[in-house]
């Protein structure tokens, strides 16, 4: 009934968009005279631009307000539970347009003060597409998680440290800021020329233009609409058995209920605490906490995460483990804790003095510091995946990059959609030059005045600036240029009314393909400058490398706004004022979790099978003490422990060389090419804290949706595939949330065998002789 109502209403709106003669869309079939210069562009952007379409509305504010405060609590919400599950500003997206119709449908369209300055009206004719661009430049600013509360969780839950509101808020609004001023200086580089294309945002306009252009209902099927509010009340209403009822359906891991007592087949078969051997989900949230939805993702790149996990998981792991490589059998097989050469957990507290700094003399006490052998190859990992993601660029890309470069800053023609931009009114370069060192100011006022809070000095602030100042172009031109992977299937997808839908997924993955991340680069630089300072450890990584990453963020959506024709003022103001409103409902959202659920990310005091583990934060919290409080020369250099590690920086930039000079050998075996190293060393770079089931479920529904139903019911994928992610996003995380107000505030609990996620306790269990951990096998009796 609910359905048939919305669907009622949007045909109103849409026969009155038919009836006024002023709501038909702009053609989108290109001039034949004049187009972009890329063809992928040129067959999705259209070069048109309707002027008097309104842009600024009451709609859009209601709407583009309530998605960013939606997302920004919601991500924030869900990053503390076990599946940190992300709504992405595609859901929002595809949700806000039978909304925008419902209100065009149904407010008055009285004019307010007529005749005067401050006329307005609440409803200026049917929903139009430029509102909608300004509601999904506000859904982006709410849909990534604020980087800096990772500082305050670790502060305040782990070191148990005093950490006020103030400077909490200063730290998350100068860190979200100041990527806003990299993108201010760098927007004149990467946004007007046409040979920064920005293959991402291609898939926003595509969709754009799939849900605006007329719809009819298909024969015995549904639209769009129909089909979102449908899944969505699915998934709604499924929710309630793994988040509440049965929460083993996060983890089935079957192995272990054959083997009750036996340490090993629940380290084979743990979904969330070993090798996950067979373990499925059947929890959204687990099959799309850390890799996003399957959905989403093309065929080769799940491919090529796959075979990266298995690489990983059933081959390094396993013979590292049973091999003993670092002590591996002192530790348990998964695990992202920090331990004694016992094997018990390192107790942190006791090796850091009353100045917030590492104690040496404690810490040569107590002994180094160990972590699992997992832990250590996903470091491992990583490092061979920063090195992989430059070589394979310069390799494959590295002609193209160096000509759009010089293009870049040599003297260039405007192509269309830039002399469409010229009419209107620009932002005046001061404006973000201004934003920047007030910024930057604000910073080092924040830095150096509460320095026992934050502990980052003056310098640490510049040198951080000066990383992300120096990154934030080559970085951005790499992302913007280097996806040529991809353009035959832009190529080959004809504009159709699901070609937004048949893109989306041929681009969801580049940004993790060819955007190299600071974060291991910065964290090395200041763990060796400035060791035993925690928290300026992560104050410098957050500002050098989440800076960079918001600053890209923000160019991307200039160029959406490039694309869409919004006037560049107005995109200025949404993107800033969603910013500033993400930032704070994000802290806020963390502030009140952090009072009302009992010993959150508290893992030894949170009853059995509680959603409140907060996995990120602990990882970010380890990272703090390897790379920051103990510093990486005594845990990766000459001091350390893990100093072989660093032979994957040479494994990384080698591996891609391999695969070049196999497509070179063999230039007909196009398959080659596909093998994207970065892809593969990155895939388990989330593990911790992803888990096994994480990825087993993950790909399983990436081969069904991207392998099985994209080949044999093509027009269904197209249509409804991406809708279906949005879905089920959506309806999980309203009723998380509904579930969390009315049962978990009030500590209503259900306990049985179902409510344990996962039924494998003894994966966590060493098997080296002589180890004792409370829990396992033999530890009662040697007590």
């Amino acid at each position: 009934m609910v359905v048939g109502v919305v669907e009622g209403l949007v045909q109103k709106e849409a026969e009155q968009h038919d009836a006024s003669g002023s709501t038909t869309p702009p053609p989108y079939e290109p001039y034949e005279e004049e187009n972009s210069p890329i063809e992928q562009v040129a067959l999705t952007v259209p070069v048109t631009d309707d002027r008097t379409l309104p842009v600024v509305t009451f709609r859009m504010w209601t709407l583009g307000t309530l998605a960013c405060v939606l997302l920004s609590f919601l991500n924030q919400f869900f990053w503390y539970r076990r599946e940190p599950l992300s709504i992405t500003s595609i859901s929002a997206q595809i949700a806000v347009v039978p909304l925008g119709r419902l209100m065009a449908a149904t407010l008055t369209k009285r004019v307010f003060f007529e005749g005067r300055k401050w006329e307005f009206t609440l409803n200026p004719g049917p929903f139009n597409v430029k509102e909608h661009v300004l509601i999904t430049i506000f859904a982006n600013a709410g849909e990534g998680n604020v980087y800096a509360i990772h500082i305050v969780s670790a502060v305040k839950l782990f070191y148990k440290r005093d950490l006020t509101f103030f400077v909490a808020l200063v730290v998350a609004l100068t860190t979200q800021v100041l990527g806003f001023g990299w993108a201010g200086v760098c927007r004149r580089f990467l946004v007007e020329p046409a040979a920064m294309w920005w293959p991402q945002n291609l898939v926003q306009v595509s969709l754009f233009r799939a849900l605006h252009e007329k719809e009819e209902r298909p024969k015995g099927g549904l639209t769009r609409n129909q089909f979102f509010l449908i899944a969505f009340t699915c998934s709604f209403a499924y929710y309630v058995f793994p988040g509440y009822l049965f929460p083993m359906l996060t983890s089935l891991s079957w192995l272990c209920w054959f083997f009750p007592n036996s340490i090993l087949a629940h380290q084979l078969g743990s979904g969330l605490r070993g090798l996950g051997i067979g373990a499925l989900g059947f929890d959204w949230s687990s099959i799309s906490s850390y890799l996003r939805s399957p959905l989403a993702s093309p065929w080769f790149a799940t491919v090529n995460i796959a075979l990266g996990f298995m690489l990983m998981t059933y081959v390094i792991a396993p013979v590292a483990y049973w091999l003993n490589i670092y002590n591996a059998k002192t530790f348990p097989i998964f695990s992202d804790g920090l331990f004694t050469s016992a094997g018990q957990n390192y107790n942190i507290t006791s090796i850091i003095d009353e100045n917030f700094h590492i104690d040496f003399e404690a810490y040569d006490r107590e002994g180094p510091l160990y972590i699992s052998t997992f832990f250590a190859m996903t470091y491992a990992f990583s490092f061979a995946c920063l090195t992989a993601t430059i070589v394979h660029v310069l390799l494959f890309h590295g002609r193209e990059l160096w000509q759009q470069s010089k293009s870049v800053f040599q003297e260039r023609k405007m192509d269309i959609h830039t002399k469409l931009m010229r009419k209107y009114k620009q932002v005046p370069e001061w404006w973000f030059t201004c934003i920047l060192l007030l910024n930057i100011t604000a910073t080092i006022f924040v830095c150096e005045y509460y320095k026992d809070q934050l502990q980052l000095p003056w310098w640490g602030v510049l040198l951080a600036c000066g990383l992300a100042a120096f990154f934030t172009l080559p970085i951005g031109v790499i992302t913007a240029t280097t996806n040529q992977v991809l353009a035959p299937f832009f190529s080959s997808c004809a504009i159709s009314p699901y070609c937004g839908d048949l893109c989306i997924v041929r681009v969801a993955i580049l940004l993790l393909q060819k955007t190299p991340g600071l974060n291991v680069i910065t964290e090395y630089i200041i763990g060796y400058i400035y060791p035993g300072y925690p928290v300026a450890n992560m104050c410098f990584k957050v500002y050098g490398y989440i800076s960079v990453k918001q600053g890209i963020a923000f160019l991307q959506d200039f160029k959406l706004g490039h694309y869409m024709k919004i006037p560049p003022r107005t995109m200025f103001m949404a993107q800033l004022v969603g910013t500033l409103v993400s930032a704070l409902v994000h802290l806020g959202t963390s502030w009140w979790l952090m009072d009302t659920v009992p010993d959150i990310c508290d893992r030894a005091l949170l009853p059995p099978g509680s959603p409140w583990t907060c996995p990120g934060d602990h990882v970010f919290y380890d990272a703090s003490v390897i790379w920051g409080l103990i510093g990486p020369r005594r845990i990766f250099g000459d001091l350390g422990y893990y100093s072989t590690i660093n032979w994957f920086f040479l494994v990384g930039a080698i591996a891609p060389l391999i695969v070049f000079l196999l497509h070179k050998a063999f230039p007909n075996q196009h398959w080659i090419r596909l093998i994207t190293m970065p892809v593969l060393f990155g895939a388990t770079i989330n593990m911790p804290p992803a888990t096994a089931v994480n990825y087993t479920s993950w790909i399983i529904i990436g081969f069904v949706s991207g392998f099985i139903v994209y080949r044999y019911y093509r027009e269904w994928w197209g249509r409804h595939n991406y809708v279906l992610s949005g879905a089920l996003d959506a309806g999980l995380a309203f009723m998380a949330v509904l579930l969390y107000l009315c049962l978990g505030m009030q500590h209503v609990d259900l306990s049985w065998w179902g409510s344990d996620p996962d039924g494998c306790p003894l994966a966590s269990c060493p098997t080296a002789d002589g180890i004792m951990v409370s829990g396992c096998p033999g530890y009662m009796r040697q007590v």
